[in-house]
């Protein structure tokens, strides 16, 4: 049979502007003002001076020539390929040109812990905006020191005291008897090594298990709302003051004994919540832990307690937990009763998603398991018999191998906040696709954005990294991530709507449906390879070790807004609906959302006495804006596409999606939220169980209820809407308008420094739902 592509709308969409960005993207604007967009000293960069400015910066640092160079700025002037949201942001500046900076052009890393450096890291990391993963399993943490002398925080002093001119940079401490003085400087590392002081302290031999009383010093830190110089964005500590009692709390319940995995994962997030601005996430993290580790696995539940009189909060100690996604490690196939109990718990709080570590290692090795066969003998062998006997068959047919990179070979199974990218001690920067702006019959348009996005992330392989793990696990196994976003809509527009009613159908294994797979699966090779010949070229004209995995897709929530791409692989939420945007109050992006006839409501978390949402902006007791969006995407109107109910789409055509995309595009993960109801529990498992036991690539995904009442969670960041809502709503806007250059009427609010600094460490619309909580 024949698939012909039906292209009705595309001559309509794909070409159509709003500004700097396409018709289907309304939110595309404020989203890159607040986002990417840089304060100069003119004025807020255009989308243009962002791209000359990244570009610049690839350029230098990779060595780019004129014909690479061209090819990459006509595929970010078309939206077609972009570099990371992190590059975006700080590609270019000469605060990235510096070593000790070069982390903060990554928006994925992994640290393993096994040393108090590790933890000092992981808040470095975050204070530059990557996303920080960490496996926490005993055969690393039982390497930390044990907590032997318990800590006093005797008072800690008022910010911002000093003078600018006066301030000190480095932290400093003294120390006399048992009592220790710090004074904290007022940079990134100043608070990053007051925090690695304090674990220091609790296991330093000189003080033999007595107490140990210090006062911090923290005058000479930045006030909130001072501009942070080099990295953009303004000051915010006000969660620090109160960041050394705390670590000390946790450190004294360990005296005498190694940390367990979640006092390791809280003291990790307890330096995380010190940076996050106002209410908005701006850190995210992963947290893999043993599949035997009971406290792990129910470390988030009943975060909601209820008071004598009724009342919700969260349980205090453990509110930071809430910093990161949990993860279980499976070394062996789990078993089904495992895997429907997974899904069951996800179902209720959203956690309790597991990975089979196996498939990752060996995906992660495929320098050396080159082929099918190969991969699956060493799953094989490492699942039936053990991880040393792993070692043992690849050191045997694939050696020699030095000790301590067979031991990185074996622990390549770390994983970056949302899931897509596998290592151990990693940096990956990702690049992304938009499919959505792709013609699907231009193969040229599409082998020159997968080009483009791969020579983007090849050029980040040049950074030598300041700190040693990074630098030696690069040199072992250096990575890159090419994703996409708008895959749905690609194949919308390929197929047309005999594809949606295929995927209502739940994606059968019919003769229409399997060629429909056939056509899907071409395509993804296809990409793949670019991808990888791409890479590879790259690296052997600069003398560069080839990455042995190139390809992932990652969350893609809010690059995919400038250009109204469905996220990642994921169908849309729905054909049309309301997209809201979170922004502090008063900010100049949301005022000047206003001026564009966007309407602008308070958040989900601002209430009156009696705890209803509150409906004026301006109203005192409104700290935090929505700005409401109403959206189509691009093939709305393409003949029959409106009847076609995207909310039954099934978990099962979800997951079926999902594994094209695993089997024939991602070399590394595919990060995925899969949304179903209570009586897909059993069949999801089932799938996930027959996935594992064939061996056919399944490595971990987040499982999702699906929500079907609005009421539940109003403002909600999607809301469905029908055709005629969304036409009024938008004659609405175009009547309420009185600016039709966004970029002009954001200059007419727009002074001072930018509140954030770039994007947050985390980029799944999973991140954007509000945490559910127990109703009375």
């Amino acid at each position: 049979m024949t698939l012909t592509p039906s292209r009705a709308t595309d001559a309509q969409t794909l070409h159509l502007t709003n500004g700097d960005f396409p018709a289907t993207a309304p939110a595309a604007n404020p989203v890159f003002y607040r986002t990417y967009s840089r304060k100069t000293t003119t004025g807020r960069e255009s989308w243009d001076q962002v791209g000359q400015r990244n570009l610049e910066g690839l350029r230098q640092l990779g060595q780019l020539n004129q014909d690479e160079i061209a090819l990459m700025q006509r595929m970010q002037t078309e939206k077609k390929a972009l570099p990371s949201g992190r590059w975006l942001w700080i590609g270019g500046t000469p605060w990235i040109e510096q070593q000790e900076n070069f982390s903060g052009a990554y928006n994925c890393t992994s640290t393993n812990l096994i040393d108090w450096e590790a933890f000092g890291l992981m808040m470095d990391l975050a204070m530059m905006g990557c996303g920080t993963g960490a496996i926490i399993e005993p055969r690393l943490i039982d390497r930390l020191p044990i907590v032997r002398n318990p800590i006093e925080v005797l008072g800690v002093s008022d910010i911002g005291i000093t003078p600018a001119g006066q301030r000190q940079e480095t932290t400093t401490h003294e120390i006399v008897g048992n009592k220790v003085s710090i004074k904290v400087g007022d940079t990134r590392r100043g608070w990053v090594d007051s925090y690695q002081l304090l674990l220091e302290l609790s296991s330093d031999a000189r003080f033999n298990g007595e107490l140990v009383q210090v006062t911090v010093d923290l005058s000479d830190v930045r006030p909130v709302g001072e501009t942070l110089k080099g990295f953009g964005g303004m000051a915010n500590p006000v969660k620090l003051k109160d960041l050394y009692a705390r670590v000390a709390r946790l450190l004294g319940k360990a005296i005498n004994r190694r940390l367990t995995s979640i006092e390791c994962c809280l003291l990790i997030d307890e330096a995380a919540v010190t940076i996050v601005a106002g209410n908005i996430r701006r850190s995210a993290g992963m947290r893999q832990f043993a599949a035997n580790d009971q406290e792990a696995s129910s470390a988030k539940d009943n975060l909601w307690q209820q008071d004598d009189e009724g009342n919700w909060r969260i349980d205090p100690e453990r509110d930071a937990l809430r910093m990161a996604n949990h993860t279980r490690v499976y070394h062996t196939r789990p078993s089904k009763d495992v895997l429907r109990e997974a899904v069951i718990k996800q179902f209720h709080s959203g956690e309790g998603a597991i990975q089979f570590a196996p498939e990752a290692i060996a995906r992660s090795n495929a320098d050396l398991l080159t082929t099918p066969e190969l991969r699956k003998e060493f799953i094989d062998i490492y699942c039936d018999q053990g991880r040393e006997e792993a070692a043992r068959w690849l050191s045997l047919n694939h050696g020699p191998i030095e000790a301590a990179e067979l031991e990185h070979r074996l622990s390549r199974y770390g994983l970056n906040p949302c899931g897509e990218i596998l290592g151990a001690d990693f940096h990956c920067n990702l690049a992304e696709i938009h499919l959505n702006q792709i013609d699907p019959s231009d193969e040229e348009g599409q082998r020159d954005a997968f080009r483009a996005g791969a020579l983007s992330v090849a050029c980040l392989l040049n950074h030598k990294f300041e700190v040693e793990r990074y630098r030696q696990s690069r040199d072992w196994d250096p990575i890159v991530g090419v994703s996409f976003t708008g895959l749905f809509d690609f194949f919308v527009h390929a197929f047309g709507t005999p594809w949606l009613n295929w995927w209502e159908a739940g994606r059968p294994d019919t003769e229409e449906g399997q060629e429909f797979k056939r056509q899907e699966a071409a395509f993804l090779s296809r990409w793949k390879t670019i991808v990888n010949e791409t890479v590879w070229d790259y690296c052997d004209r600069q003398g560069l070790r080839r990455p042995n995995r190139c390809t992932t897709v990652q969350p893609a929530g809010t690059k995919s807004l400038l250009t109204g791409a469905a996220p990642g692989w994921h169908p849309p939420k729905a054909q049309r609906f309301i997209r809201r945007i979170t922004f502090r109050k008063n900010d100049p992006v949301a005022m000047a959302c206003m001026d564009y006839g966007y309407t602008v409501v308070p958040s989900q978390s601002d209430k009156d006495d009696q705890g209803r949402l509150l409906d004026d902006p301006f109203d005192s007791r409104c700290t935090e804006w929505l700005v409401e969006i109403p959206t189509e995407v691009s093939w709305a109107n393409l003949p029959g596409a409106d009847a076609v109910d995207i909310n039954a789409f099934s978990a099962m055509a979800q997951f079926d999606f999902y594994m094209q995309v695993q089997s024939h595009y991602t070399a590394h993960n595919t990060s995925a939220t899969i949304e179903f109801r209570e009586h897909e529990i059993e069949p999801l498992a089932e799938a996930l169980h027959q996935t594992i036991e064939r061996g056919e690539g399944y490595i971990s995904a987040a499982l999702l209820a699906r929500f079907d009442a609005n009421a539940t969670f109003p403002r909600l960041p999607f809301e469905p809407i029908d055709a005629e809502t969304y036409e009024q709503m938008q004659l609405e806007v175009v009547k309420r308008r009185v600016n039709t250059n966004f970029f002009d009427a954001l200059k007419r609010y727009d002074s001072g420094e930018l509140t954030e600094a770039g994007p947050a460490g985390c980029d799944s619309d999973k991140c954007l739902l509000p945490l559910a909580k127990p109703t009375n």
